[in-house]
């Protein structure tokens, strides 16, 4: 009886954790063909290449998933996440209509330079005029005058410094696109 009470009980069940799988599993939407998404920022991002950024993106051009027709200007939620080298954009999920559909799919990877606002000419004119200030003032105590060399040395100097300690950021400029394939 306890046999049969189970077995009742599991064909009671299974069809409901079917349903439940078979309707999670049209949910996720498959990325057959790669999404253009563009970058909705009106100004540039700096992206540090260790931290981990929420960002949404626009749909740049009309797609389709999964016979879903996934019109432009729809929202991809996701994020920036760190990978070697730079980040990449994870999507996580596409926005249609208020409709939430999963998706598992991720951006080229974009590559790290060195910080452009720390390597501008202004910063590094501003380094070299602390580097100037620097080997005037070391002249000064080590030979009791200051000399055009001891100037020179200390800009160059801190021209270099500044330019090599520039930590590294990824750049995403306004509007850029970026294509999600499959993961």
């Amino acid at each position: 009886m306890k046999a049969t009470f189970l077995a009742a009980l599991a064909l009671t069940l299974s069809p409901v954790a079917v349903l439940g799988q078979a309707s999670a599993a049209q949910a996720q939407l498959f990325v057959s063909s790669p999404i253009q998404a563009v970058t909705p920022n009106s100004e540039r991002l700096y992206l540090n290449t260790n931290a981990t950024v929420e960002q949404t993106l626009r749909v740049g051009a009309a797609t389709n998933l999964n016979g879903r027709s996934i019109p432009a200007g729809s929202t991809i939620r996701g994020r920036f996440e760190p990978a070697k080298g730079g980040v990449r954009y994870v999507a996580t999920a596409v926005e249609v209509n208020n409709q939430v559909y999963p998706v598992n799919a991720a951006s080229e990877l974009l590559r790290d330079i060195k910080d452009p606002r720390e390597t501008s000419t202004g910063s590094i004119l501003t380094d070299a005029g602390i580097g100037a200030a620097g080997g005037a003032a070391l002249g000064g105590i080590f030979s009791n005058r200051i000399s055009i060399g001891s100037i020179v040395g200390g800009a160059a100097a801190g021209a270099v410094i500044g330019n090599v300690t520039a930590q590294r950021v990824v750049v995403v400029e306004p509007n850029q696109t970026l294509t999600l394939t499959s993961q």
